[in-house]
């Protein structure tokens, strides 16, 4: 029974005198430079473009319409980076070794399962986070200065929140991890690439429709108008402390000639309120609006909260596609 036929077994590693960590590391960039080096290409590239964007928005010193439209292709452009660092650089590092077989004699070496998993991993890991993070930092650089001027947008919306800082590190690093593990459990290259571009998808939509307006209890106000900069989650209108229903405002505001049409939008048939909008009109008859929202002051605590759990989340990824490594490879 040669090394290439015989099956690697959780309690048999080699017993040979274990290979050190450094040289572990020297053998993970010799098997994945090449796709170390085509992560550098993209996000270089990528940073290029974001660094003459930035010079030129800043010498412009005024937002202009193109610069709005610019960043919205960009953000939404860059948004498939971290899945496609995933699929292409997480899902083969284990999916490749086990559907061609070669697992089989990487681990009788005298690297050890779980310190060649480890040592494989962590490198990687490390350096599309630190990449990642490097990139996140620049956008934010050459965008920042025109998220919320004159477009309304929030820093915390969805579009860039997860782009900029070290959000873009969490997002990137939990691909990968995902990646791992779909190899370790598809054991194909292609199902388990596909695997992580839908798995990431669904988290990145979860986590921007419904879990990250929740990092922190929304402040209620009043006001009728919020900064631009401030993150409007949703509006309720009540009377003497109650809340009243839409269709309730719908009729009150039908009596003097206003519907609102299926957009939510006013429609005055006739001219009763005068100089008055329909918002001023009900808060004048004894409206109040109410308006849920989080302020734009909390964009650094909402990025260190969704940095830490999508680490930890990565962490539980990888230390799972260790185990199954350890346990049940063969």
């Amino acid at each position: 029974m040669t090394a290439l036929t015989m099956p690697a077994q959780p309690g048999r590693d080699a017993r040979v005198r274990p290979v050190p960590w450094r040289k572990m590391g020297w053998v993970t960039w010799r098997q994945h430079r090449l796709t170390l080096a085509g992560v550098v290409a993209v996000l270089g590239v990528a940073s290029v473009y974001l660094y003459i964007t930035g010079e030129q928005l800043r010498h412009q010193g005024f937002v202009s319409y193109g610069a709005g439209t610019g960043l919205t292709l960009t953000a939404a452009l860059f948004q498939v980076i971290p899945p496609l660092i995933g699929a292409f650089v997480g899902a083969p590092v284990l999916a490749r070794e086990l559907e061609t077989g070669t697992f089989r004699f990487t681990w009788t070496q005298g690297f050890g399962r779980a310190r060649w998993t480890i040592g494989t991993l962590a490198p990687l890991a490390l350096g599309v986070t630190v990449l990642a993070g490097a990139f996140g930092f620049l956008f934010s650089w050459s965008y920042g200065p025109q998220i919320g001027v004159k477009y309304g947008l929030s820093p915390l919306a969805g579009l860039t929140f997860d782009l900029r800082d070290v959000a873009f590190a969490g997002w990137t690093l939990v691909a990968f991890a995902i990646g791992v593990l779909a190899g370790m459990l598809i054991r194909r290259v292609v199902a388990a690439m596909f695997a992580t571009l839908v798995a990431w998808s669904a988290l990145a939509v979860v986590t921007g429709a419904f879990l990250r307006r929740h990092y922190e209890a929304p402040l209620v106000t009043s006001k009728l108008n919020l900064a631009s900069t401030d993150w409007n989650m949703s509006s309720s209108w009540t009377r003497d402390g109650k809340r009243v229903s839409s269709s309730t405002i719908n009729q009150v505001l039908e009596k003097v000639g206003v519907q609102v049409n299926g957009h939510g939008q006013s429609v005055v048939k006739g001219s009763p309120l005068g100089n008055m909008s329909p918002t001023q009109y009900l808060i004048h008859h004894g409206f109040t609006q109410l308006t849920s929202y989080q302020p734009a002051s909390r964009f650094w605590p909402f990025q260190w909260i969704e940095e830490g759990w999508l680490l930890a989340l990565s962490l539980l990824l990888l230390g799972t596609a260790v185990w199954l490594v350890h346990r049940r490879a063969a």
